[in-house]
């Protein structure tokens, strides 16, 4: 059993891969080829945005709209403690500060009233000027963007959509990646949409935005290669990389489709075991992961494992404790809400080709565990 089945998807478009790979080995333009432009213009007619810009990974999604916005030392970056790195890392290297903020136990999404207890304390410390959001679509459910975009009117901060596990979902009808003014997923091979290798993708309307992100991407470049009108970063995405997004595009919303009957099903085989996820109204998820609470996890775990079923938690130290950001200055218990949660969570198989018999296995275990039966 897999936890995430790259195989099975690959048997069915790999003639498409292939031939959009000969096609790239046949022209030689391995760096911002024909397939850029291609990917560029399908993502963006996706998710109705007017401007798609492919960068080498979603980090660079997150970094350069930062750059973009002049986000640096002195400025404040909010973004909830219960997420990857990879969104307060990028905050981080613009040289501003990352300020946690709680999230909300049924979403696992961040908090908008603690957000906004969050700025005004920024804003009456007086040592951070605030500047931008980063909400988090944990786990393929977007955040409050309503909620969210109404807080950051009132402060005037400007919202960076984080969709690198979101891409496919969709909120009030319109599509993750079109959420806020700028938006940024990834394409990490297990993203509801990924490649074989690393990528990324940022979406926008502004014409501008656009134009810096275009010249962000390649050292900053003005008119040619060798003129340079700001700093940017080597973050071009490899026409290798695009080619294979093409291919898994042809498949991509019948996938979407198949994730929401795997999670339905688990929704039910698990009612009254474990407490499963909760989709806001409005709201449909990409299902990046099925996560779960339980107090008795790690026995859970255990039995799963010992069944030869995989399983992984997302995410057992919330930011505000690691290392990394140590020099921050938060405790244990400053975010009650991330740190319950991430003694409980843990995240089951959740992939398109997910068969019924191991859904039903899968499902068997736990109950045997929490439960005491089948």
């Amino acid at each position: 059993m897999q936890f995430i089945d790259l195989a099975a998807q690959q048997k069915r478009i790999r003639p498409l891969i292939e031939a959009g790979f000969k096609k790239i080995l046949d022209h030689g333009q391995y760096i911002l080829g024909p397939e850029i432009k291609e990917i560029e213009e399908n993502l963006a007619a996706f998710t109705g945005r007017a401007h798609a810009i492919s960068v080498a990974s979603g980090t660079d999604a997150l970094l350069m709209p930062l750059l973009a916005e002049k986000v640096g030392p002195g400025d404040a970056v909010f973004a909830p403690t219960f997420t990857f790195i990879a969104t307060a890392g990028a905050i981080a290297l613009t040289g501003a500060t990352p300020v946690f903020v709680d999230i909300d136990a049924e979403t696992f999404n961040v908090d908008p009233g603690k957000l906004e207890a969050a700025i005004q304390k920024t804003i009456g410390e007086k040592k951070l000027l605030p500047k931008a959001i980063i909400p988090v679509d944990l786990f393929g459910q977007p955040a409050d963007y309503t909620a969210i975009q109404a807080i950051a009117d009132k402060y005037k901060l400007s919202v960076l959509e984080d969709a690198a596990q979101s891409f496919g979902a969709v909120q009030n009808g319109k599509k993750a990646g079109a959420l806020a003014r700028v938006a940024a997923t990834s394409f990490f091979p297990a993203k509801p949409l990924g490649c074989y290798g690393d990528g990324g993708m940022i979406f926008t309307d502004d014409k501008e935005i656009h134009e810096q992100l275009l010249s962000i991407r390649v050292h900053g470049q003005g008119l040619d290669k060798y003129t340079n009108v700001r700093i940017g970063i080597n973050g071009r995405m490899d026409s290798l990389q695009a080619a294979v997004l093409l291919a898994k595009m042809t498949i991509f919303p019948e996938e979407i489709e198949r994730r929401q009957e795997v999670a339905a099903r688990y929704d039910k085989l698990l009612a009254g075991a474990v407490k499963t996820p909760l989709i806001r109204q409005g709201n449909t998820s990409a299902w990046a992961q099925y996560s779960v609470l339980h107090p008795r996890r790690d026995e859970v775990i255990k039995k799963l494992r010992d069944n030869n079923i995989p399983t992984a938690v997302y995410y057992p130290i919330p930011l505000h404790l690691q290392e990394a950001f140590a020099n921050l200055g938060y405790r244990q218990g400053d975010f009650p809400v991330a740190e319950k949660i991430a003694g409980e969570i843990f995240s089951l198989p959740m992939h398109p080709y997910l068969d019924h018999q191991d859904q039903d296995k899968i499902c068997t275990m736990i109950r045997s565990v929490v439960l005491g039966k089948n």
